[in-house]
């Protein structure tokens, strides 16, 4: 999507230079493709997966249905809260000078491409999990998940790292003042080290408990930590105490931080975890 939207955002490649409505057309043309390769794939695994296009029709089992609607509904909720999350931020955002907002966006972008890592990270871990929770296996689930901390640890530290260092001949590419430069700068820096803790968090959160069947924690610590925390303090400091844009944006990131100890604290002494060694 990123590639698409920089194409016909800036006209390279010799595509167009449409701007805004590139930036459409990219995301839209991005979700397509995506669509497409998951219907491709599965028609030639049809063999593998035995699945067929009738199969669709059939009347589907009430107990799945009803593990379906388990594992959901947490999900559903907490995603839709997060959609109203970023809109709220936009507006904290949004009443920041020009120059903060521009300066957000630039650092934003380099930040999002850098955070793919631990995107992938999650996805990962929660098929790995996941299987060894459906096999049975307890012990290996609690082996899986102490060896994929450490990974995310070491993916968050590798990626604070490359977004720090990629920060200067990035911000180079862009016809910025120098102003708005020194602030993308300082953001960058910031979002460096929330890089850190949200490699670690994410996975595990949504990698190792979700995948391990445990939605309803991971809806939990993201309500109380967005909703209970970090709006309230972001709100708090962009409109009553008016502080500076470097500091509303680690208000904003604050919680890529606080779901870090609940994380650790779950997969490593929680119940959630002693219940599959039993």
């Amino acid at each position: 999507m990123e590639l698409t939207n920089y194409t016909l955002i800036f006209g390279r490649f010799g595509a167009p230079r449409l701007g805004v409505t590139g930036a459409a057309i990219g995301t839209l043309v991005a979700r397509i493709l995506e669509c497409g390769i998951v219907i491709f794939y599965s028609i030639k695994k049809e063999k593998i997966l035995d699945l067929k296009f009738r199969n669709y029709f059939q009347q589907m089992d009430r107990e799945i249905i009803a593990d379906y609607g388990k594992v959901t509904r947490p999900m559903f909720l907490v995603q839709s809260l997060w959609g109203i999350n970023t809109a709220l931020q936009t507006v904290i955002l949004g009443h920041m000078t020009a120059r903060a907002i521009a300066a957000n966006s630039v650092a934003s972008n380099l930040f999002l491409l850098v955070k793919s890592a631990a995107v992938g990270a999650c996805s990962t871990a929660s098929v790995i999990i996941g299987k060894a929770v459906g096999e049975g296996d307890g012990v290996q689930v609690i082996r899986y998940s102490k060896q994929l901390q450490k990974l995310f640890l070491a993916i968050g530290i590798c990626s604070g790292v490359t977004l720090y260092f990629l920060r200067i001949p990035i911000l180079g590419i862009y016809n910025l003042s120098e102003e708005t430069r020194a602030m993308a700068n300082s953001f960058l820096i910031i979002l460096s080290a929330v890089c850190v803790g949200m490699s670690y968090q994410m996975p595990t959160n949504n990698g190792i408990i979700r995948g391990g069947g445990s939605p309803q924690i991971v809806a939990k610590i993201d309500i109380i930590s967005i909703w209970g925390i970090v709006l309230p303090i972001s709100f708090l400091a962009a409109f009553v105490f008016k502080a500076s844009p470097q500091i509303v944006v680690c208000c904003l990131n604050a919680d890529q931080w606080f779901k870090c100890v609940p994380a650790f604290l779950i997969v490593n002494y929680g119940k959630w975890i002693r219940k599959l060694t039993r």
